[in-house]
Parts: structure tokens; C-alpha cells; sequence
């Protein structure tokens, strides 16, 4: 990440006046995040209630669900960064619900898959993850996705350990793959302007972790060299 950008954040992180602000948001803002969360949901229900799911519903939802899938997806990874650049660390505890929409939105965009275009039917769909790379990047990111939720409870955290933390960063390989399986959907209509969009913001928010690893790595190794 450039040094014009770190100092840019440091600058905004620094500015006191907001801080009473940002600390009412992160202290009390879930629950109005939690009810946003059911927003997509409700409109597809609202759509289809008044007979408005355009000329092929099956195809606008399985779109429109992936596309939730990865909006959450970016919403999830900015909960870090919003934490560092505001000092506010309550808004962790968004983290976990941002991860579990996610995981919600993916069940329903893989199901759009499985019972509209394959009926179920388990050798049609092992048929069309080997036949389709696009499907088998998704099909990995949502197995992916259903390890990281099926561990994010308290009860796991205590039982991996350490462990827990190395298993969630599997979140980051999942975003990329979510990318790539965008992408290659897209590819077939040469239509790339959307998801370049979310590609530049997923790239941006892993520079974001990348970049805060290598300061971590260089404050260690100095206060290493410090104590020898």
C-alpha cells in the first residue's frame, strides 16, 4: 500500500471529533446492520409478491443472490479495517453476523444452482462442478464458507485454539475465489465492469491486511533486535 494512503488512514483515525460518534455507531449500530442484512431477501420476496422478478426469475435470483454473496463477503473483510482506522474496537463484534449473512446468501445462491438447474440430482451436479470451472471456483468457495460458519461459534473458538484464527484466513483465498467465479461467469458475455469493481475492493482490503501484516513483522523484528 503506498505511504501517501497509510498516513492518509493515520490522519482520519486521529481526528477526535468523530470519535464519540463512531463509538455510539459500533455500540448500538448491529442491530440496525441486522435488520439491512434481510433487506435483499425482503425484495425478492416483495418482487415476487407483486409478480416482478423480470422475465426469468430463476435467472435474476441465482444473479442477484451471488452477487449479495459477495457484497457481504467485502462488507465482512472491511470490519477489520474499520476497527484500526477508527479506534473502535465494538465493531468486531460485527464481524461474525456480516460472515454468517454471508454464509446465508451463499446457501441460497447454491441452491438456486442445485435444485432449479440440477433437481437435486447428485451426479448432475458432481458432472457440472468437474465440466465447469467457474462452478468448481464456486463450489470451493462455498464449501469454504460453510467451514468458516459451521466453526464461528464461541464454543468453536475455544476448542481449535489458536488454530481457529489460522482457519478463518481461509476468508481471504474464499474472497479471491468468489472473484474468479464472477469473472468467468462474466467472461461469456464479455461484460467485466461490475466485477472489476469488486475485484479492485477486494484487492485493496487484502493490501489492507497485507500491509498491516509486514508493519507487524518489522515492529517484532526491531524489538527482537532491541532486546539482542
Amino acid at each position: 500500500m503506498p505511504t501517501w494512503i497509510s498516513k492518509r488512514i493515520s490522519n482520519i483515525s486521529n481526528i477526535s471529533k468523530l470519535a464519540p460518534l463512531l463509538k455510539a455507531v459500533a455500540m448500538h449500530g448491529k442491530p440496525v446492520l441486522f435488520v439491512l442484512g434481510f433487506f435483499p431477501l425482503a425484495r425478492w420476496v416483495w418482487l415476487g409478491w407483486h409478480d416482478q422478478l423480470t422475465a426469468n426469475p430463476i435467472e435474476f435470483l441465482s444473479r442477484s443472490s451471488g452477487t449479495w454473496v459477495l457484497v457481504c463477503l467485502l462488507v465482512t473483510l472491511t470490519i477489520t479495517p474499520l476497527r484500526q482506522i477508527t479506534g473502535q474496537s465494538a465493531f468486531i463484534r460485527w464481524r461474525r453476523m456480516c460472515g454468517l449473512f454471508t454464509f446465508f446468501y451463499a446457501v441460497l445462491h447454491a441452491l438456486t444452482w442445485a435444485w432449479w438447474d440440477q433437481g437435486f440430482l447428485l451426479s448432475a451436479m458432481l458432472q457440472d462442478v468437474i465440466q465447469r470451472p467457474f462452478i468448481a471456483v464456486g463450489f470451493f468457495a462455498f464449501v469454504g464458507l460453510t467451514l468458516l460458519a459451521a466453526t464461528s461459534t464461541h464454543r468453536a473458538m475455544r476448542a481449535l485454539g489458536r488454530q481457529w484464527q489460522r482457519l478463518h484466513r481461509l476468508i481471504y483465498i474464499i474472497a479471491f475465489a468468489a472473484i474468479v467465479h464472477y469473472w468467468w461467469h462474466k467472461a461469456g458475455k464479455n461484460d467485466f465492469t461490475t466485477v472489476s469493481i469488486y475485484a479492485v475492493i477486494t484487492f485493496f482490503l487484502l493490501a489492507w491486511r497485507l500491509q498491516r501484516w509486514r508493519l507487524r513483522q518489522i515492529e517484532t523484528k526491531t524489538k527482537l533486535a532491541d532486546h539482542s
